[in-house]
């Protein structure tokens, strides 16, 4: 961390705001209930000081005596000054901050004599696609984020005026303003988000921040690269590539429909040629002058007097018109989709027209600023804004085909072994008649599946990303859809990609490509290009995170290899959430404990929820997020991360079985676990609480087994557990842990990034969790008859705390990290106090489960809690 960064700054920063919250309080509620908020938040802060149990009984006797309504304005108070202290330090991080990750990181390597012409064939391969989604993790309703964002750009200009000794008057009463403007609007969403609200949120998150940062980012990389190795990036370098799940992941999810794909993709491209236009618009203004060359002369229609702005604003105009013809289509106006095409070639040619031609005539300090800017904007987000990708369960594939050879008298698809399914798919891609009868009426969900399909056909392939295949588990589903989609009529190579979600799966993912690459028509079919998504919720749900980790691990060494083998570019797509237990987790530090090579064939990787806010919410603090990306992945591909020695990679084996061994025992053969996590926990609650489009169970009757890796996540969280993210780890390594093993522990601790990263994960989960907390949630929710087993696992917590300090050789959790470790501490007095008064109120909603309001201020103290960890799934 940069050494202009001060905790104490950021401590000055969070009182400023929490003293104006305390201001908006005192005025809306008066002397007495700011006396008690405060009285609240000191003893919150004792708490910290080795007085919680003290503390714990007395809030809980003050939370018992309040009425509902009190319940709200203690929750409402500190929900608010959670979220205020995470605008404070994002906004602190980002303007004190100075350092640039790639110019740091180029400097290094520089100075270690890496040479210029192995960097230019590195930086020739950085490709990262972030792929934006929707999953319910996102608590903050959009109303509250844009105050939020105007928030943090107040706090800038606050910055500012002091720096140049200026009146603060005025920006301190705007963000007063804001405060109470805040603290006056419903915090929770009244109905659960639609998918197309989620997609609309998506393109928001590019409007207000990744349009404008990412020209800056790729100017600071290009600058990075000219001063330190004087190596030019081309303009259509694209190192930045934006998708979405939004709209189009229907993996159990059926408000996600061929409909709302469609709608969801109309928006896009009307969104896009809104933010063009605008674009446009600015350059027809600036770009007055004459010089031009003759072929741009030409393209204008003969003006020599202003060449630029005549071809600039007839492309701005094509592109209302394009936005106009969209809005009445959304409206209902039968227009033919080919009428709404405008390729991305149209986009680019005119704009690189303009730009050459200033290069032409030495105009080049005009061709690289606005113009620039709007080019590399062309080059990421294109016509289509953001590419969206379709994701649907393996399972539907194969009903689909399944209903069709039995319509076909070809007997049951579903039934067959692989060999007679791989024969049957091959075939059948190779014919050249249809397989789809023309009178053939399949079930609503075949058709379903079919119209999905047949929407992708009738758009450009610029509008989409990937295919995504969950639960993929063999070649045939992978060729199942290829099937369906050349039946559907799309006649362009959609790359489709297989998810290896479970333990299972991952184990079986490299035998399951190999049969895929062995067949010659795909390896062709594909131009040697393979999509392949790694899975880290599922599989850590199933078999917990050192054993999910250590498969995924494998997993990709694997099919790097393989990929080798066949000589096919593999990228790797990774499934991370936000939390430790669904693979999150600082992304530099993820991408450089991956195996060797795995970056070679670019980065994929998903941001989910709420982390989006966090990463991306702000320009700066995009810019920032997207250097630290192009630096690991810079990192990853000139110094890969060393290989696991055989006898790493044999303790790794044993520790794996023994944490998979352990945590199984826990959640899925221990029959108290059930019933204990559904009285210790609000997972029963969080069905409530509208979070996103998505159900949280897969399966609507479905038990635990089939709750989804968020609100699994999200649920022990909430009472400070965090039971997923740690259980069977530590204790698999203190049980292993003899004297030869103690010595490659510690060469793997010191030497191998994949088993440091996973410590120092270890280690802020342990810090975000609290005993206590847990222990005061079994007190009062939880039969007598089952709290001994919440017992068991908090002694197993403070074990595993005891192993890991030992193992690191560290006094406290978090000693290599300490401004993290301050961020966590100084949200302490407030989360408590919230975990507190949630326990009141689950107690108050269960024994009163039709009282709405009751329900709104548990929904407020779970969205609060959520905001003081920073990650809920």
């Amino acid at each position: 961390m940069n050494q202009e960064l001060s905790y104490d700054g950021l401590r000055d920063r969070v009182r400023l705001l929490g003293d104006m919250l305390g201001e908006t309080i005192q005025s809306d509620l008066g002397d007495s209930w700011l006396d008690t908020i405060e009285k609240i938040r000191l003893l919150g802060k004792s708490a910290t000081q080795g007085e919680q149990q003290f503390v714990q009984q007395q809030l809980e006797q003050l939370f018992t005596e309040m009425t509902n309504d009190e319940l709200n304005r203690v929750v409402c108070a500190f929900s608010q000054f959670l979220n205020l202290a995470n605008i404070a330090e994002e906004q602190y991080t980002v303007s004190y901050y100075q350092g640039n990750p790639v110019a740091d990181f180029l400097q290094r390597v520089k100075s270690e004599g890496v040479q210029q012409s192995l960097l230019a064939e590195k930086v020739k391969q950085l490709s990262i696609e972030l792929v934006l989604t929707a999953h319910p993790t996102e608590v903050t309703r959009r109303t509250l984020i844009n105050k939020y964002r105007e928030l943090a750009d107040q706090l800038q200009q606050l910055d500012i005026n002091r720096a140049l000794e200026k009146d603060t008057t005025s920006v301190e009463k705007r963000i007063a303003e804001l405060i109470t403007q805040a603290w006056h609007t419903h915090k929770i969403r009244e109905e659960r988000p639609t998918p197309v609200d989620e997609a609309r949120w998506g393109f928001a998150v590019i409007e207000h921040s990744l349009w404008e940062a990412l020209p800056q980012f790729v100017r600071e990389l290009e600058d990075s690269l000219k001063n330190e190795f004087d190596i030019d990036l081309p303009l259509d370098a694209q190192p930045i590539k934006i998708a979405s799940w939004m709209g189009g992941d229907r993996d159990g999810n059926p408000r996600v429909t061929s409909e709302v794909t469609a709608e969801v993709l109309l928006l896009s491209r009307w969104r896009a040629a809104d933010l063009f236009a605008h674009d446009l618009d600015r350059l027809v203004d600036e770009i007055s002058v004459s010089p031009a060359t003759e072929e741009l002369i030409a393209l204008s229609g003969g003006n020599e007097k202003e060449p630029y702005r005549i071809v600039l604003r007839e492309l701005r105009d094509q592109l209302w018109a394009l936005r106009s013809k969209i809005s009445d289509k959304l409206n209902g106006k039968n227009i033919s989709p080919a009428k709404l095409v405008f390729s991305d070639q149209q986009l680019l040619e005119p704009l690189l027209a303009c730009y050459h031609s200033l290069k032409a005539k030495g105009l080049h300090i005009i061709a690289d600023g606005a113009l620039k800017d709007t080019l590399l904007r062309a080059y990421c987000f294109g016509t289509s804004l953001i590419k969206l990708d379709v994701r649907q369960d393996s399972e539907r594939h194969q009903d689909v085909i399944s209903e069709l050879t039995r319509y076909l008298g070809l007997g049951d698809y579903a039934q067959w072994n692989e060999a007679d399914k791989i024969a049957f798919l091959q075939k059948e891609l190779n014919e050249k008649r249809p397989l789809f009868p023309r009178h053939w009426q399949p079930h609503e969900e075949v058709k379903e599946v079919l119209d999905t399909l047949k929407v992708i056909a009738e758009n450009d392939n610029a509008s989409f990303g990937i295919y995504i295949i969950s639960m993929a588990r063999t070649a045939s589903d992978v060729l199942a859809v290829q099937l369906l989609l050349k039946e559907s009529g799309v006649t362009w190579p959609m790359p489709v990609a297989p998810l290896f979600e479970t333990l299972d799966d991952l184990n079986n993912a490299q035998s399951a490509t190999r049969q895929l690459f062995s067949i010659d028509w795909y390896r062709s079919y594909i131009e040697n290009r393979q999509y392949i998504m790694i899975g880290y919720s599922d599989s850590a749900k199933d078999a917990g995170v050192l054993a999910a980790a250590w498969a995924q691990y494998r997993a990709q060494e694997e099919l790097v290899a393989l990929a080798k083998e066949f000589d096919i570019k593999l990228t790797l797509f990774h499934g991370r959430g936000g939390t430790i237990g669904r693979g999150g987790g600082p992304a530099q530090d993820a991408i450089l404990s991956q195996p060797p090579g795995s970056v070679d064939g670019g980065l994929r990787v998903t941001e989910q929820g709420e982390t989006i806010r966090y990463k991306f919410g702000m320009p700066a603090l995009a810019v920032r997020s997207l250097s630290l990306y192009a630096s690991a992945v810079l990192e990853a591909l000139i110094t890969p991360p060393p290989a696991p020695k055989p006898e790493w990679r044999e303790l790794m084996h044993q520790l794996s079985a023994h944490a998979t061994e352990i945590y199984r025992g826990v959640v899925r053969h221990n029959p108290r676990f059930v019933p204990y996590f559904r009285q210790a926990t609000p997972e029963q609650e969080l069905g409530n609480l509208p979070l996103g489009s998505r159900p949280a169970k897969r399966k609507p009757g479905g038990g635990v087994e089939s709750l989804r890796a968020i609100p699994w996540i999200f649920a022990w969280s909430q009472n400070r557990l965090v039971l997923p993210s740690w259980l069977g780890a530590m204790e698999s390594i203190a049980k292993t842990a003899d004297n030869d093993s103690r010595k490659v522990l510690e060469q793997m601790r010191q030497n191998w990034p994949f088993f440091s990263s996973r410590l120092a994960m270890l280690e802020m989960v342990f810090n975000k969790s609290d005993p206590l907390l847990s222990a005061a949630y079994d007190e009062h929710l939880v039969d007598a008859d089952k709290r001994t087993f919440g017992e068991s696992l908090r002694e197993q917590l403070q074990s595993d705390k005891m192993t890991l300090l030992q193992l690191s050789q560290a006094e406290q959790l978090m000693q290599q990290d300490p401004w993290n470790r301050n961020s966590i501490k100084m949200r302490d007095p407030y989360l408590m106090p919230l975990n507190m008064v949630q326990i009141e109120l689950l107690k108050r909603t269960r024994a009163n489960p039709e009282d709405a309001k009751l329900q709104k201020t548990l929904m407020m103290s779970i969205a609060g809690i959520a905001a003081g960890l920073r990650n809920t799934g």
